[in-house]
C-alpha cells in the first residue's frame, strides 16, 4: 500500500497589472543574486490568475494560489485582496 503525502500548495504576493472576464494579470517581484558580480537584481514576472468573482483592481496587492489548470497559461487563482 502507497501513502501519498499531500503537498502544500504554492502562494505568492504580487500586483495586479491588468484586469479582464474573470482573468488578473499579477506581477510579482523576486529577488535573485548574480553569480558573475555578486549583485542582487530584482526579477519581475506576470502571471495570468484566475479572479471567479472580479473583486481585483487594477494597483491593489493580491495573494495568488496555485491549482490546477483552468486554461494554456492560466493556473493560479486569486486567494486574497491584500490592500
Amino acid at each position: 500500500m502507497k501513502i501519498r503525502k499531500r503537498m502544500s500548495k504554492k502562494t505568492l504576493i504580487g500586483k495586479v497589472v491588468t484586469s479582464s472576464q474573470k482573468t488578473i494579470s499579477v506581477e510579482v517581484e523576486r529577488q535573485v543574486k548574480n553569480r558573475l558580480y555578486q549583485k542582487m537584481q530584482k526579477i519581475h514576472k506576470k502571471i495570468l490568475a484566475h479572479d471567479e468573482t472580479m473583486q481585483a483592481k487594477v494597483g491593489e496587492m493580491v495573494e495568488i494560489i496555485e491549482t490546477k489548470p483552468r486554461s494554456l497559461r492560466k493556473s493560479w487563482a486569486l486567494s486574497k485582496v491584500l490592500k
